[in-house]
């Protein structure tokens, strides 16, 4: 069964709604991509039991379906309350304390985050509950954080909060991090994303403890901190991928202020050929209704023609009600985008100091042929990925196909614009390769004769990095 393809890849959360296997196949018919396992929630055994469906199913049905591992990172959250709720009520003190986990009360409650005396100070503001309460401190002593309540409402047990005045202390990989870490890295996952990144430095971590397992999994960084926003260039430039998550960013940082920061992420991600991901409340209004409202639909497309490369679903797959009419949804937002056409065929002059400008002068050319012919598909061949990659930062109208004998490759360029990749064995020659390959896409009923094709390659084709072939065919 071939699954929906779209250009800009679907990333689908699972949980309780969507765990199964046969849940899962519905979703990936639907024009899933990617599924991401949140770390937040579930344990090893249950993440162990959806990575293994999910590798069934692309061994069965021959899909490459991506997995992403997003961490929790230093979450902070109020401890348990008493009645699962009380209320706190504007203009009075509310008592935050670090000592011991108590049952708190309309006075005081417990943090999960032992830090919090040490890292702020009398006038930061503490959002809870995704901000719908806010508290202002006006003291700290010893353990305990004293704060007026500028925004009540009810406290529920458990509910996250959010410091946009504070520099937390906290690293951002935790120890939970770290163990859930180890747990992705046996099952060889796709990417991992680390949350509440602060700086490159965040990334860099990451990214050197996979190395030293000797792992291919790429580093995706969550923006969700205004230092991140601050360091913004340097963090696009470390990590392998970013996402946008609007949820604790838009607490973060003034919400209005967010589309504009989205915007800019993406430009700067595709200007540097580097896969990003919108993500948060995109359909949220799906975990209980059948149907998205039109505000959802417009903010899809218009992540969709800003030129992200992905659109991620949380709670809407993850427990809500309709997880695959919610797919079904998002797929035929991205279709009428993508057939609208207003989508393609961006332009970047290559830099003349770049150390890969022949490459990207390559694939420049490359995209030029194929919008100047109407080139059914571009070519790409490729070992570690660049070419493709380069390819989608164009964002051509032709397709793009990536053959590689790299099958890690498979299932990660899943989440990349555009992409879809094929495994095969190079040929003795490179003549001999690009006839295996139109002969392959033509059996398979990707290309029929008459069309044009765009082919790219590195020569060697196990070169790194260095595109610097391109040739044009006809499928005769």
């Amino acid at each position: 069964m071939r699954k929906i393809f779209n250009r800009t890849k679907i990333v689908a959360t699972v949980g309780p709604a969507s765990n199964t296997k046969e849940k899962l196949h519905e979703l990936i018919v639907a024009g899933v991509d990617v599924f991401r396992l949140n770390f937040s929630h579930g344990n090893h055994k249950q993440h162990q039991e959806v990575i293994n469906h999910i590798r069934d199913l692309n061994k069965t049905f021959k899909y490459n379906v991506s997995i992403l591992q997003d961490l929790q990172g230093p979450k902070i959250r109020i401890g348990q309350v008493e009645d699962n709720g009380v209320e706190i009520v504007e203009g009075e003190e509310l008592i935050i304390t670090t000592e011991q986990e108590i049952v708190g009360t309309s006075k005081k409650v417990s943090t999960t985050y032992t830090g919090l005396t040490r890292d702020v100070k009398a006038g930061d503001t503490i959002l809870i509950d995704d901000g719908n309460l806010e508290v202002r401190v006006f003291k700290v002593d010893g353990h305990e954080v004293y704060t007026k309540v500028v925004f009540g409402g009810i406290l529920k047990s458990r509910k996250g909060m959010n410091l946009p005045d504070t520099a937390i202390s906290e690293p951002s990989l935790t120890k939970k991090d770290r163990k859930d870490l180890e747990f992705g890295l046996e099952n060889d996952v796709d990417w991992i994303a680390i949350s509440f990144v602060r700086n490159p430095g965040d990334v860099q971590e990451l990214k050197s403890i996979v190395k030293e397992r000797g792992k291919v999994s790429k580093v995706v960084a969550k923006i969700e901190r205004p230092e991140a926003i601050k360091n913004i260039d340097e963090i696009i430039k470390e990590a392998d991928g970013t996402m946008v998550a609007r949820g604790d960013l838009g607490v973060e940082i003034q919400m209005e202020d967010v589309p504009m920061h989205q915007k800019n992420i993406v430009k700067k991600c595709n200007e540097s050929g580097k896969p990003v991901i919108i993500a948060t409340q995109m359909m949220e209004s799906m975990i209980e209704n059948p149907r998205p409202t039109r505000a959802e639909a417009n903010d899809v497309a218009n992540a969709v023609m800003d030129g992200t490369d992905a659109v991620m679903l949380s709670a809407e797959t993850a427990s809500g009600k309709y997880p695959v009419q919610t797919i079904q949804h998002m797929t035929n937002i991205v279709r009428a985008v993508e057939n609208s056409g207003n989508i393609y065929n961006k332009t970047y002059d290559p830099n003349l100091k770049d150390s890969e400008f022949a490459s990207n002068m390559i694939v420049s050319s490359a995209c030029n042929m194929a919008k100047d012919t109407k080139a059914k598909a571009i070519i790409a061949i490729t070992y570690s990925g660049f070419t493709a990659l380069q390819i989608a930062r164009h964002r051509p109208e032709s397709d793009i196909y990536a053959f590689t004998e790299n099958k890690a490759l498979l299932t990660s360029l899943n989440l990349v614009w555009g992409v879809k990749a094929f495994y095969f064995k190079p040929k003795e020659s490179t003549n001999a390769t690009f006839k295996y390959i139109e002969e392959f896409l033509e059996k398979e009923g990707y290309l029929r004769k008459g069309n044009i094709i765009i082919n790219t390659a590195a020569m060697p084709f196990e070169a790194h990095k260095k595109t610097n072939m391109v040739k044009l065919s006809v499928i005769e």
